[in-house]
C-alpha cells in the first residue's frame, strides 16, 4: 500500500506503492463499472509516488493532474474519490463549490477549503501518533486510577528541630564609645517532618498491589471512582471579517487557553469510564505537537486530495443583468487555489502546488467549456461516468463488500431474523430500480436504496415481533410490496 510520506528527504519506493491495476482492483471491491474513471485515478494516485523519487528540482516541478468527473448524480464519483483517499490514508475533503461565494460577498471563502483539510490531517495524524503511545499511556493511567481508588497513605508530620541548621538573631543593639556591638544569639531552626511508618507503607504497597490485579482482570470497571481531570476554562471569541472567521491564521482558544491557569475539575464516573479519560489526557502529553503538526502539513501539500463536487453548478458565464456571485466570480477565486498558492491556517502556511483536485458536476445545463479557460486547463484529465443498466444494478445489490443486500441480511440478523434473498427477487428489484430511474428521475445507485427501503419496510418495523425468525425473499414477494409502484404512472408518488 502507498505510504504518506514521513518527510521530503524519506521518499516512498515504487516496490512500495500500489500499482495502477492493483488501484483498480482495490476500487473494483467497492465500486461497480466505471473503468475509465478508475484508471485515471489510479494513474494520477501512481504519478504522487513517482514524483517523490525525483530530484528536489524536479519533483517541485511536477503538477498534479486534476481530473473532472462528468456524469449523473449515483454513479459513483464521490464513491471512487472516497475509496482512492482510504487506500493511502491520505487527507481527503469533499465540497461542494455551490456553497461558495466571490470575495466581498457573504458566504465561505474558498480558502477554507484547504483550512478543513489541514484540520482533519492534524486529526488524523493524532489519532495515529496517539496509537503509537498507547500503551505507554495505558501504564501510566493504571497508576493514576491506582491513585484515585487507593490514595497514598497521609504522613504523620512533626515538629522537631533541625541539628545542621541555625537561626542568627539580633537581640539588641547598644552604643558603646562609638562602636555598634551586635548581639548574636544561636537557636536551631524548627522544621516540618513527614514520616511514614516501613509497616504502614509497606501494607498500603500490598493492597495496591491486589487493586492493580483487579483492574487488569476486568472486576472493577464499573465500580464508581472520583477522579480529577484538567479542565481549562476558555472564553469564546467570534471575529467577523469580509472572508469569514475561518479566514483568521491564529487559533484565539490555542492563544487564550495558554495564557489562562489550569484548573482541576473532579468527576465521579465509573473506572471504565475514567480509564477512557485518563488515557486521552497521558496520551495528550507524550504526543509532540510540534511535530504531529508538521507531519500534517506536509501529508497535506504531498497527499491531499479535494474532491470538489457539483462543479457543474458554477460553470456559467457571467450574467450580464447584475452581479452572479455563484458563478464565474467563484472560478475566479478557486483558481488560485488549483493552480497552486499558499493559504494560511493555524497551524502554518499551507501550499496547494500538490494537492490533487478531483471535480464533478452532472453537467445536465451546463458543459465543462462553460468555465474559464484558465480553471479548464487546470484540469487536464476528463473523464465521463456511464450511467448505469440493469445489469450493474443487479451487480451492486449483491457483490461489493458493503452491498446492500449484505448490509441489509446483517441488520436483521441483529433482530434474530434469518433472511434470505433469492436470485429472482434481485432480478425484479434492478429491474424495476432501472424502471423508476427511466422514468422519473435518473438518481444512480441512489435508486436502489429508496426500493430497498420500501420493499423492506414492513418486515423492518415487525422484526422484533415476529414469530417466524426465517423469511424469504423471492420476486413475488418484491411484487406483491411495490405493486403500486408497478400500476401507478406517477411513480414519484411512492418513490423519490
Amino acid at each position: 500500500m502507498l505510504e504518506t510520506p514521513k518527510s521530503s528527504s524519506n521518499k516512498n519506493s515504487l516496490a512500495g506503492a500500489l500499482t495502477p491495476r492493483q488501484i483498480v482492483e482495490e476500487l473494483d471491491k467497492y465500486i461497480i463499472g466505471q473503468a475509465e474513471a478508475k484508471r485515471s485515478v489510479a494513474v494520477a494516485l501512481r504519478n504522487r509516488a513517482r514524483r517523490l523519487l525525483l530530484d528536489d528540482d524536479m519533483r517541485d516541478e511536477v503538477a498534479p493532474k486534476n481530473i473532472i468527473m462528468i456524469g449523473t448524480t449515483g454513479v459513483g464519483k464521490t464513491e471512487i474519490a472516497r475509496r482512492l483517499a482510504r487506500l493511502v490514508d491520505a487527507p481527503f475533503i469533499k465540497v461542494e463549490a455551490s456553497k461558495y461565494t466571490e470575495v466581498g460577498y457573504v458566504g465561505r471563502d474558498v480558502e477554507s477549503m484547504i483550512r478543513d483539510l489541514a484540520d482533519l490531517s492534524v486529526n488524523m495524524v493524532k489519532s495515529e501518533q496517539t496509537e503509537i503511545v498507547k500503551e505507554k499511556a495505558l501504564e501510566l493511567t493504571e497508576e493514576r486510577l491506582l491513585d484515585f481508588l487507593l490514595p497514598p497513605p497521609r504522613a504523620q508530620t512533626k515538629r522537631q528541630p533541625a541539628e545542621e541548621d541555625v537561626e542568627i538573631i539580633d537581640e539588641n543593639k547598644e552604643e558603646t564609645d562609638g562602636d555598634d556591638v551586635l548581639s548574636i544569639k544561636v537557636q536551631p531552626k524548627i522544621t516540618e517532618r513527614s514520616e511514614v511508618s516501613e509497616q504502614e507503607q509497606a501494607r498500603y504497597l500490598r493492597t495496591r498491589e491486589k487493586f492493580r490485579q483487579r483492574l487488569r482482570d476486568g472486576k472493577m470497571e464499573d465500580s464508581p471512582v472520583e477522579i480529577s481531570v484538567s479542565n481549562r476554562t476558555v472564553p469564546f471569541i467570534e471575529i467577523f471579517s469580509p472572508g469569514g472567521i475561518e479566514e483568521m491564521d491564529i487559533n484565539l482558544k490555542d492563544m487564550f487557553g495558554s495564557m489562562l491557569p489550569k484548573q482541576e475539575k473532579k468527576r465521579r464516573v465509573t473506572v471504565a469510564e475514567a480509564r477512557q479519560i485518563l488515557i486521552q489526557e497521558e496520551a495528550e502529553k507524550l504526543i509532540d505537537m510540534d511535530k504531529v503538526v508538521a507531519e500534517a502539513i506536509e501529508r497535506v501539500e504531498n497527499s491531499g486530495i479535494v474532491f470538489l463536487d457539483e462543479i457543474d453548478k458554477i460553470a456559467g458565464r457571467e450574467s450580464k443583468a447584475g452581479p452572479d456571485v455563484s458563478r464565474e466570480g467563484v472560478q475566479r477565486d478557486i483558481l488560485p487555489i488549483v493552480e497552486g498558492c499558499t493559504v494560511a491556517t493555524k497551524y502554518g502556511m499551507v501550499r496547494t502546488d500538490h494537492v490533487l483536485f478531483i471535480a464533478s458536476g452532472a453537467f445536465h445545463v451546463s458543459k465543462p467549456s462553460d468555465l474559464i479557460p484558465e480553471l479548464q486547463g487546470r484540469f487536464p484529465i476528463r473523464v465521463e461516468l456511464k450511467s448505469l443498466n440493469q445489469e450493474d444494478f443487479k451487480r451492486i445489490l449483491t457483490e461489493p463488500k458493503n452491498a446492500l443486500v449484505k448490509q441489509y441480511v446483517a441488520m436483521l440478523q441483529t433482530e434474530g431474523l434469518k433472511m434470505h434473498i433469492t436470485e429472482d427477487a434481485i432480478d425484479e428489484i434492478a429491474a424495476l430500480a432501472f424502471q423508476v430511474n427511466e422514468a422519473v428521475e435518473d438518481i444512480g445507485a441512489r435508486r436502489l436504496y429508496t426500493i430497498m427501503e420500501r420493499l423492506l419496510d414492513e418486515l423492518s418495523f415487525n422484526a422484533p415481533e415476529l414469530e417466524e425468525k426465517s423469511i424469504t425473499i423471492d420476486a413475488e414477494y418484491v411484487k406483491t410490496q411495490l405493486s403500486e409502484i408497478v400500476k401507478d404512472q406517477d411513480l414519484s408518488q411512492y418513490i423519490l
